[in-house]
Parts: C-alpha cells; sequence; structure tokens
C-alpha cells in the first residue's frame, strides 16, 4: 500500500501495519551523478520490499538528511544531525499511533548517528521502530565510499538517464579510513575536487541490478527477523 494514495478509511485499526520509510539526502554525488541519488537508492530498495510484501505501508521518502560534508559543493542541501533526529523523532511518535511497526531505510551515510540516536529514544518510549542501511557486500564490487563504481552501478539501473557517463571521472581513491581526518576538518572538497570517493570506471546497469537485489535481500530479511540492536535500533540480519 503506498501511503500518499490511501484514505484514513483505508487504514484498519485492527491491523498491524509496518511503514516503510526511504531516508535519504540531497546533497553532491560527483560531476555524474544526480544530488538525488541517495534518496533514489532508498526509494528503490523501499519499493522492492513493497512488491514483495504488499501489505506494508511504503511511505514517501525523506529527502533531506545530515549532509554537511558536502556543502562545499553547489545544490547540497543539508538540515544537519540535530534536526534530522528531531525530523525522525516527531515522524516516529505521530506514525506510530496508527503503524505498529516503523521502519527507517537509510540511503546516505551520514544519517547515521541521527538514525541510531531517534530509533533509540523512540524504542526507549515504547515504540517499536528500527532502522538500516541500504547497502550489501556483493563479491567483485568495491563497496566504494561516495559516488564510485557502487553507486555510478545502482543509478546506471534505476534511472540510466540520470547519470552523465561522459562526466565520470575517479576521485580521491584512498581508503575512507584514510582520509577521515581531512573529511571531518574540511568536508568533501578539502579531499576530493571533484567530489568522488573511489572511481566510477567499471560501472553497469547489470552490476547494479545485482547491487539492488542484494541490498533487498538483506533488508527483507533483516525487516522479516526483526532482531533490532538494543543499543541503536539498527535492524540486525537473521544468522547466516
Amino acid at each position: 500500500m503506498l501511503l500518499a494514495d490511501l484514505t484514513w478509511p483505508d487504514l484498519d485499526p485492527a491491523v498491524a501495519y509496518t511503514l516503510l520509510v526511504p531516508v535519504g539526502s540531497t546533497e553532491q554525488h560527483g560531476p555524474h551523478l544526480p544530488l538525488g541519488t541517495d534518496t533514489a537508492v532508498a526509494s528503490a530498495v523501499a519499493a522492492a520490499l513493497h512488491d514483495a510484501d504488499p501489505a506494508l505501508v511504503l511511505a514517501p521518502a525523506l529527502p533531506y538528511g545530515a549532509a554537511g560534508e558536502h556543502e562545499g559543493f553547489p545544490g547540497t542541501v543539508s538540515i544537519g544531525e540535530d534536526a534530522l533526529r528531531t525530523v525522525l523523532v516527531e515522524y516516529g511518535r505521530s506514525a506510530c499511533r496508527w503503524a505498529s511497526r516503523l521502519v527507517l531505510l537509510n540511503g546516505h551515510g551520514g544519517n547515521v548517528a541521527a538514525l541510531r540516536s531517534a530509533v533509540t529514544l523512540l524504542r526507549h518510549e515504547g515504540r517499536d521502530a528500527g532502522w538500516l542501511s541500504c547497502v550489501a557486500d556483493v563479491p567483485g564490487v568495491p563497496l566504494d565510499a561516495h559516488a564510485g563504481r557502487y553507486e555510478t552501478s545502482l543509478l546506471a539501473h534505476l534511472h540510466p538517464g540520470l547519470v552523465r557517463t561522459d562526466r565520470a571521472e575517479a576521485g580521491d581513491t584512498r581508503p575512507l579510513r584514510e582520509v577521515i581526518g581531512e573529511l571531518r576538518a574540511g568536508g568533501i572538497a578539502a579531499v576530493s575536487p571533484n567530489g568522488v570517493l573511489g572511481d566510477p570506471a567499471g560501472a553497469s546497469a547489470g552490476e547494479g541490478a545485482r547491487l539492488l537485489a542484494a541490498i533487498t535481500a538483506t533488508a527483507s530479511a533483516a525487516v522479516t527477523a526483526w532482531d533490532p540492536d538494543p543499543g541503536t535500533g539498527r535492524l540486525r540480519p537473521p544468522p547466516a
């Protein structure tokens, strides 16, 4: 069920609904990917979960997040960690008046601290909330940090017309752990002038389809298991 298309009588108070909410960001993704990349990925994963189980209620995406590290590039709009946390807490408090469970599907790494804090509070208040990130390990595909092959493949599959392949170029390819200090001090622009952390070379729509399937399978297993980490509220997948 698509929340935005329903009327209030369509929701039966006797039914235990699970509400899926994609949480994204509006931020630079190098010269070749759209600003809405993270929102698009989170929305696609949520839509795939909904397609597999139409009893789930799919909410419109939240397209803004904590993306201050990208503000050195035009187009980025960040609401910051504190504001995002407040939005998520109030969203959860309101939605859980009728939804039995709340699943926040995150597409942007910078949102994690706010998600942890917000969901931990919601759970402390007695609301059955959980969150998970839209990532998965796929053999042969490097999990680079930002706008590299991983995200470029996903967007080539999801929205090929929005990928400017003629502009695709490598950025800083060092592991994130080696640049995190510089990144925190000066943002992405201080590390990578083109905004890319990784290399989009080798990306393909076929690879993106494999990635989306893996991410969706991981997310589906975690939602089905419903085992939120007691310290963070992150939904944990079942043991392998």
